[in-house]
């Protein structure tokens, strides 16, 4: 992913590429009050004279604003930069920090502060805001009748922990004697609106109390707008219009999977990213799909209805701007409402069963095993916006320049006689032809990357397309002439049919990059084996890599695969350190706040 700055269109009459790139990187450290005085005195040289640094610097000492932010997908992080610019803009002097990079003793001497957090997994905090939240529930943790605050979550509300750990960090800060500065606010996938509202009416109840003691503004430079510089930012809101140039099945005639290599065009963006990223794939839903959603609820595709602001046809918003790939329980409930159904009604009353049932039923599914008559517009009312996928980045730009490569596994079953596709990929594998276009945006992904020094081991653990960031590292590895060891644990269900990117592999073995390499094809004898059954074979030079200072990457399945290895690493931590259980968790969770062990899970 790139860095959270991009750098702007500038024109030559303004400023040079040399003179813009020195210019981008010199501001890039700066806070809010430095880049606001930075402002006053470049605009002091301008008109012809020398500013008083020392007065300059004098009018800087308000009271300020810590914003913090977990995030494990990169929403939470694009929230709190927002918010940061638009405290800013309102004149509060703030700072901006990953949970990760917050020491807690800090704690106590904070008097504002904002939250946005996301969950991950079963109510688990994300990876970055883990020791945090950890701290905050231990008794180290102060009183702080001094501080004021506010929780924004994200969150989804098919699961059943829905923005569980927002709900931690705001109880356990209230515990603690803390104040709050308004209620917390749980958002669910669409959270654009909420934060909107909340960012505004907190900001108002924030200015008398933080608002900044040096009132100049950011000075825009001629022909170089705040505004030109947000619009040329490709981002979530403003993806970047690529065109698709490969999309090849990788997996074998006779394999149970379905799996693709995509390669994608991002010459004229000026994207970058690093090895460890997410690329987001923006989709539109499968005609077929959006008829036989028309055909079964007896609607008119071209009668208008309103999506926010926009007035468009019903079909044209069903194929572009709804979810209907993934089901989730709002819909559930307004649509049992609306059409009576005694079956949905009930359907929601067991959390567990209604998750279950919405796993494997896509909306169509769920309006024809439920037929009842709405109108055009309550659908539309009824459905959320589709939300973009992320992709773990398959390789690096230092060996395929302005391409990006993705490893993407087609969601494909059956329901009813009918074949039901994901959303985007199927969009990717089976619909987007090469040399369309795909709308896309880079999201970094600060806790997943290589070691600073490429003298450091790696050990690499991604089965299925988790094999997909790990391509893209060895690619950096070699572009770097690393002289760290590496190691990849890949498991799949047949050698012959699913070893992903098996050429590539055995090159770099060859080549001496690649020093092991622990296969697990679980189908491939009577028992089945994973990876982390290699793991704990392997557990005495695991182990001993460890010791050495290697780091440990864990990507693909949250659900099952994610926490084996994890349970199968502490048995190993314990067996082969002599450590108790819990002094096995003390060195793993040791491993993580020192970025040794990071997952990009799913």
């Amino acid at each position: 992913m790139s860095s959270s700055t991009s750098q702007a269109s500038v024109p030559v009459s303004v400023l040079s590429d040399t003179q813009w790139s020195a210019l981008h990187q010199a501001i890039a450290p700066l806070n809010g009050n430095q880049l606001t005085w930075v402002s006053g005195y470049l605009a002091g040289l301008a008109q012809g004279h020398q500013p008083q640094v020392a007065q300059a610097v004098g009018t800087a000492s308000a009271a300020k604003l810590t914003i913090l932010y977990g995030s494990q997908t990169g929403n939470a992080k694009g929230v709190a930069s927002e918010y940061k610019a638009f405290a800013e803009a309102a004149g509060l002097s703030v700072e901006l920090l990953n949970m990760a990079d917050f020491k807690s003793k800090r704690l106590k001497d904070e008097t504002h502060l904002v939250i946005v957090v996301s969950t991950h997994g079963e109510g688990e905090a994300p990876d970055d805001a883990a020791e945090l939240h950890e701290f905050l529930a231990s008794k180290k943790a102060p009183k702080l009748q001094k501080l004021k605050y506010a929780v924004l979550g994200l969150g989804d509300s098919s699961y059943e922990f829905f923005c569980q750990t927002a709900k931690d960090f705001d109880e356990r800060l209230a515990a603690l004697g803390a104040e709050r500065l308004t209620d917390r606010v749980d958002c669910d996938v669409d959270y654009d609106g909420q934060v909107t509202t909340w960012r505004e009416s907190l900001t108002e109840q924030l200015k008398d109390e933080l608002k900044s003691a040096n009132q100049g503004q950011v000075v825009a430079m001629p022909g170089l707008s705040l505004a030109g510089q947000q619009a040329n930012h490709y981002s979530k809101k403003n993806p970047f219009t690529a065109e698709l140039l490969t999309s090849q099945k990788i997996t074998g005639r006779n394999s149970v999977k379905d799996i693709r290599h995509i390669e994608i065009s991002l010459e004229g963006s000026g994207l970058s990213y690093q090895a460890g990223d997410a690329l987001g794939v923006w989709f539109s839903n499968d005609p077929k799909l959006v008829d036989e959603l028309l055909n079964s609820l007896n609607l008119n595709g071209e009668v208008q209805v309103k999506v926010g602001d926009e007035q468009l046809s019903l079909k044209d918003a069903l194929v572009d701007k709804f979810e209907l790939t993934q089901s989730y329980p709002t819909f559930v409930k307004g649509y049992a409402e609306l059409v009576q159904s005694e079956a949905l009604r009930q359907l929601i009353e067991d959390k567990g069963v209604l998750r279950d049932y919405l796993a494997n039923h896509q909306i169509v599914d769920i309006v024809k095993a439920h037929p009842g008559k709405l109108d055009e517009q309550q659908l539309a009312a009824l459905l959320r916006p589709i939300t973009p996928r992320l992709y773990s980045i398959a390789s690096s730009q230092s060996e395929v320049e302005d391409e990006v490569h993705l490893t993407v596994g087609l969601v494909e079953y059956e329901n009813d006689g009918q074949t039901r596709q994901g959303g985007a990929s199927g969009f990717l594998s089976s619909r987007l032809e090469e040399g369309q276009a795909v709308k896309v945006f880079v999201e970094s992904n600060d806790n997943f990357k290589l070691p600073a020094d490429p003298n450091t081991p790696v050990i690499m653990v991604g089965p299925g397309t988790g094999i997909a960031p790990f391509r893209a590292f060895m690619q950096e590895r070699e572009a770097q002439e690393a002289e760290g060891k590496n190691w990849l644990f890949f498991g799949n269900p047949n050698f012959t049919q699913d070893f992903l990117y098996q050429t590539e592999w055995q090159r770099w073995v060859k080549d001496g990059l690649l020093n092991k390499v622990s296969l697990a094809f679980s189908r491939d004898q009577a028992e089945k084996i994973y990876v982390q059954h290699r793991l704990l074979e392997q557990g005495k030079d695991v182990f001993a890599w460890l010791q050495q200072g290697a780091h440990l990457y864990v990507c693909g399945d949250a659900n099952h695969m994610a926490k084996d290895v994890h349970d199968a690493l502490l048995k190993i931590i314990s067996a082969e350190g002599g450590f108790t259980a819990e002094q096995a968790e003390t060195y793993l969770n040791d491993l993580r706040k020192a970025k040794r062990y990071q997952r990009d899970v799913y």
